[in-house]
């Protein structure tokens, strides 16, 4: 399934949100422009590392935070920034700019982090805004359940597209993901990781969900027919 776009329009204009994907989007291009070696370079420096990362050694922190603006292809990156632009202005407008930003990353760090302790591949650096926006994903699903999300679904050759409820477009990603990353705790089936971080995909997500009531903002929240709009 393709999320198109969600039928929640923000009140105010997303300029965290929109500041992400342009800081997103200068890193990218900056990759672009790298040689080879320049760009093996930017990767051993900035990408995230597990088995370089040390909790006792503040020096190996920063990854943490700088991998989660970089990205390893087209497709990676052009994926990443879709999502966030459907899900992460709705969830800025609750929040508010500051502590959705606050929220963001934070919810990058601790996705990054359960990546960390239960990767298969320690020696597989991790580079991408997956684990954050899994994070703004889960606030969503926490925020505007019923919210429709416009969703493209490829059935053979023929285009299908609907709407559906966000809890059960985010509930089916989450599915996908949990299946995926249990996967890889087994040793046989290690190999199923295939290059996806899909414990910070689950570890974002679930930080969203849990955490978002502590970062949205306490002022009264809209009517349910300023949030939702009919079939």
């Amino acid at each position: 399934m393709l999320p198109l776009r969600d039928t929640l329009r923000a009140r105010r204009v997303p300029v965290v949100t929109w500041g992400i994907v342009i800081l997103n989007v200068l890193v990218f291009f900056y990759e672009l422009s790298l040689s080879p070696a320049g760009l093996e370079q930017m990767i051993r420096k900035y990408a995230l590392l597990p088995s370089a990362l040390s909790l006792q050694d503040a020096s190996t922190w920063f990854p943490l935070l700088s991998h989660m603006f970089m990205h390893g292809g087209w497709v990676h990156f052009l994926s990443n920034m879709w999502i966030l632009v459907i899900f992460g202005d709705n969830v800025e407008d609750r929040m508010g700019s500051f502590k959705y930003l606050v929220f963001y990353l934070v919810g990058g760090i601790a996705a990054a982090l359960i990546q960390f302790f239960l990767t298969s591949d320690p020696t597989l650096p991790m580079v991408g805004a997956s684990g954050a926006i899994a994070a703004v994903m889960g606030a969503y699903l926490l925020f505007f359940p019923w919210a429709r999300v416009h969703t493209f679904i490829p059935v053979f050759i023929f285009p299908w597209f609907i709407q559906v409820p966000a809890v059960i477009f985010l509930g089916l990603w989450f599915v996908t993901q949990l299946f995926s990353g249990v996967l890889t705790l087994a040793p046989q089936t290690a190999s199923a990781e295939g290059g996806v971080a899909w414990w910070a995909h689950i570890g974002g997500f679930a930080f969203g969900l849990v955490m978002a009531g502590v970062f949205a903002s306490r002022k009264k929240p809209r009517t349910y027919a300023d949030e939702y709009y009919p079939w």
